[in-house]
């Protein structure tokens, strides 16, 4: 006897949680609607944009529910009424106060792009590639009402490449998290899955990005500026400065060559790169942008004019003097 159909409920708002929605999409479950954030005003123009999500459940013809929070009486009602066994978050980014917790009979879960308790929190991808960790996966998590720490229910493995940007291990992340969902809500079906409690003592937390945080600093090591600038691509986009002047950058390897100059001077310029001191070894930086430029890298941009002077000072908002 095959295990029983689920109503199911999705909340959820990126690219990332839209591949979640794709899958259930094309499995043997019924959604019986969808939740995403409120259109948010984007681009030039300030128009309001549609979430990912909201796009492919209009697409699917799903009624799609955007309340501001679901703290109110009228909002937890109206998804009461929805009557899900469960109800499947991904990258929502509302809080669920515990009356929504509690309404399906399953309760809810959530797919966390980490291996839990490692990294709770809004940043886990970005956050693992910053601290240097050599592996990430997927949590398959029943939720509650803590911050990503509810009983974990299944996990999936992903090895961190050293190449790897945000963007390249989000992208992995997202085709191997549906798979998971799928795989764990079979079992819920079942009535076969139990979930481990997390160990406290362990967890971290994955503070959320801020563009302040993208200025590299070059009295840190090129290991861990290196790593900055891919967890920081494509967002918050790691930056520095010259001649006062933004210049993002994109693609940078730490080398161990040692220096005693002050960190930020440009030591090096070649097709290989621009080599800066750092606060430990040098940071080889191959591809950079500038403001209202396409991105480049350092080798092309040497067969044109750029303002890159042996000796000058990156990070610091003033002209090269003498």
């Amino acid at each position: 006897m095959s295990p029983p159909t689920l109503n199911i409920l999705f909340a959820g708002t990126p690219e990332f949680a839209a591949a979640h929605l794709q899958a259930l999409l094309t499995s043997r479950h019924r959604i019986v609607g969808v939740y995403t954030q409120p259109d948010r005003p984007a681009g030039r123009g300030k128009q309001l944009h549609a979430s990912p999500v909201k796009q492919l459940a209009q697409a699917a013809q799903l009624p799609v529910y955007q309340p501001l929070n679901l703290k109110t009486a009228d909002a937890q009602a109206e998804l009461a009424a929805l009557k899900a066994d469960i109800l499947v978050v991904v990258a929502y980014g509302l809080l669920l106060p515990q009356a929504v917790l509690d309404a399906p009979r399953l309760g809810c879960i959530n797919v966390h792009a980490s291996l839990l308790p490692r990294w709770r929190g809004a940043a886990p991808i970005q956050r693992a590639i910053e601290a240097g960790d050599d592996v990430t996966g997927i949590t398959i998590m029943q939720m509650d009402i803590g911050l990503d720490t509810g009983a974990m229910l299944l996990k999936t493995y992903c090895p961190i490449l050293p190449e790897d940007t945000a963007s390249q291990l989000h992208d992995r992340l997202a085709s191997q998290g549906p798979d998971a969902l799928l795989e764990a809500l079979e079992s819920l079906a079942k009535g076969e899955l139990r979930g481990q409690t997390q160990n406290n003592d362990l967890a971290t937390y994955a503070h959320k990005l801020t563009k302040a945080e993208a200025l590299l600093d070059w009295t840190a090591s090129a290991e861990l500026l290196a790593r900055r600038v891919r967890a920081f691509n494509p967002f918050p986009t790691a930056f520095t400065l010259i001649n006062g002047e933004r210049l993002r950058v994109l693609n940078a390897t730490p080398t161990e060559l040692h220096t005693a100059a002050r960190p930020g001077t440009l030591l090096e310029i070649s097709t290989q790169g621009l080599r800066v001191a750092c606060g430990q070894g040098c940071l080889e930086i191959q591809q950079v942008q500038f403001a209202g430029k396409n991105p480049a890298s350092i080798k092309a941009l040497l067969n044109g004019q750029h303002p890159f002077v042996v000796g000058m000072p990156l990070g610091e908002p003033q002209e090269v003097t003498g």
